[in-house]
């Protein structure tokens, strides 16, 4: 946990992004760190959870960490907390809270209560397209002999 919070105040101080930190751990040894490079990137989703789970990856030649650790120096975003759900991360370890967070002006709850809201009632407004042609390419994906399953 100290690598990650000492990753953060070294990137925010660097002027990288904001002050967030994390590592990936993999058997007690730390595999790939990353950092909130938002700012740094022009990227909205450069988030140090996602960047270090980007860099461990990479390293691992994976899309799949089921036996690694994510620490982090705040409780992952919403965005963050499904890229740890898709890397299949086994624990995830976190210093600040998101109220921590909030206090400072990253303020996720607008997130965590527009994706507990109904589709028609989100603030960015969505419209569905093209359904019946888009669910054929669902179909050939189902049926696809040599698919890689994640």
């Amino acid at each position: 946990m100290r690598a990650a919070i000492r990753l953060s105040l070294a990137k925010m101080r660097a002027n990288c992004g904001g002050p967030f930190g994390a590592v990936v751990v993999r058997h007690g040894k730390i595999i790939a760190r990353g950092w909130n490079q938002v700012t740094s990137t022009n990227d909205p989703t450069a988030h140090a959870e996602v960047t270090a789970i980007r860099a461990a990856c990479k390293k691992l030649k994976t899309f799949q960490l089921d036996d690694c650790e994510l620490y982090t120096s705040c409780e992952p975003c919403p965005m963050c907390l499904a890229a740890i759900y898709w890397s299949r991360l086994k624990k995830v370890y976190f210093a600040n809270t998101r109220q921590d967070a909030a206090k400072i002006s990253f303020d996720d709850d607008l997130i965590y209560r527009e994706l507990a809201q109904p589709v028609s009632r989100r603030k960015v407004p969505m419209k569905q397209l093209l359904r019946p042609e888009a669910l054929k390419v669902f179909a050939e994906w189902k049926a696809k002999p040599d698919k890689i399953h994640y």
